[in-house]
């Protein structure tokens, strides 16, 4: 099906063009009717699939058709990045049409943002904390608004964003169309929707603990003082042009990097200690090649929306299934190909066998060719796995893969502000 097919606006139709899309995704095919027909919907796919296109063109196109003044449209995100992301995406679809936006986020100065929702933009990107604040002083007016997107829902309310939300949610208007989008929704999270929502479609791309097809997935086995070591060894190979690596703790990130850098392998920094322009910053230079390497914690996980990254590691392995399903999908983007590294530690099995469970699937183990493991003994074994013969970045050594066929898995709530 092609885009012109789908009945958005011409001006719509141009910037789609200038973007260089052709066919629309399963995500954004099944959704864009839906949204159009003003329905609210909850849209369930993996990440990468174009699901900021999926809410955003349906919504411009029925914003074009019914022009009005004052704020519209509000779409509320998790992190600075996510909100800086879709900002971008709608700055572009956009282009073409009369219409003005803001963005609305902690780590900055609030005058700006002021100044912009009281101006009465037509579209307001925030993150729920930030944007409750500037509530509290009346900066904004939503009386208009026609518009509710909760965007990475299921991560808000795992970052304790869910009080934050009713809050908000309890200033707008009760006639609106609302759309609740996310990578992966939880049953018990869904069930929350009957808050927001008023029967909503459902439209679900995949199976929802699946991450997307196009990532080949390994772990690495390896003690813990010798996780650097091996990421060093591992970024020797010149495949590894573009890498992503994931650090549980902040601290723990930044002696990563440390390491790396030493080692002389370019890299950035993402996490909640660094500011906003830092921030910002490192996203630059990583999507640009001025860094090879970007270490981050999961706090800005769903804001990284990168074309071309070629590896995602697992430093530290995920606490919960879902994050592993997040981390992983920042490569393997929009059909492409990536590979996904998880080091595992002794401490981490118990974990590792609850996220071949969730994701129904056992994930190969390997060992690194050329890599001294002498200094941690024998080699770690997983009792559960048999041995085959396959390849890794570092040519073709040993590797297990591991099974599972039922599901589970476990969900944190932190308290994060962005």
């Amino acid at each position: 099906m092609p885009f012109r097919a789908l009945g958005l606006g011409p001006n719509l139709f141009k910037a789609i063009q200038d973007a260089g899309y052709t066919e629309p995704t399963p995500i954004q095919a099944a959704a864009i009717p839906q949204i159009l027909a003003g329905h609210d919907l909850i849209g369930i796919a993996q990440t990468g699939t174009g699901k900021t296109a999926a809410f955003t063109l349906p919504i411009l196109s029925r914003m074009e058709a019914t022009p009005n003044r004052g704020t519209r449209t509000l779409i509320l995100a998790p992190t600075r990045e996510l909100v800086v992301q879709i900002e971008e995406n709608v700055r572009a679809y956009a282009q073409y049409l009369p219409l003005h936006m803001a963005t609305v986020f902690g780590g900055v100065s609030e005058h700006p943002q002021i100044k912009a929702l009281r101006s009465g933009v037509d579209i307001v990107v925030a993150t729920p904390g930030r944007l409750l604040d500037l509530m509290g002083q009346r900066c904004a007016n939503f009386s208009g608004l026609q518009y509710l997107v909760l965007d990475e829902a299921d991560r808000m309310l795992d970052m304790g964003f869910l009080p934050s939300i009713r809050e908000i949610i309890r200033a707008l208007p009760v006639k609106r169309q609302t759309l609740l989008f996310s990578a992966t929704l939880s049953k018990e999270i869904e069930g929350l929707t009957h808050e927001f929502q008023r029967a909503p479609k459902l439209v679900q791309i995949g199976r929802r603990s699946n991450p997307a097809e196009t990532v080949t997935q390994f772990v690495y086995e390896v003690p813990h003082h010798l996780k650097q070591s091996l990421l060093v060894h591992l970024l020797r190979d010149p495949a590894m042009n573009m890498v992503l690596v994931f650090s549980r703790m902040k601290h723990g990130a930044d002696k990563i990097a440390r390491r790396l850098e030493q080692a002389g392998i370019k890299t950035a920094t993402l996490h909640s200690n660094r500011s906003q322009n830092q921030r910002l910053r490192a996203l630059k230079d990583f999507k640009s090649g001025a860094v090879r390497v970007l270490v981050a914690t999961d706090i800005a996980a769903r804001g990284i929306d990168v074309d071309g990254i070629s590896h995602v590691v697992n430093y530290d392995f995920p606490m919960h299934a879902e994050d592993y399903v997040h981390r992983i999908g920042r490569t393997g983007r929009a059909q492409a190909i990536g590979d996904a590294i998880s080091f595992v530690t002794p401490e981490d099995r118990s974990e590792l066998r609850v996220l071949e469970r969730f994701i129904g699937r056992g994930i190969v183990r390997k060992q690194a060719e050329g890599f001294d493991y002498a200094a941690a003994g024998p080699r770690l074994q997983s009792p559960s796995a048999p041995s085959r013969q396959g390849g890794t970045p570092q040519g073709r050594p040993q590797q297990r893969s591991g099974g599972g066929d039922s599901r589970g898995g476990g969900r944190g709530f932190g308290r994060y502000r962005s």
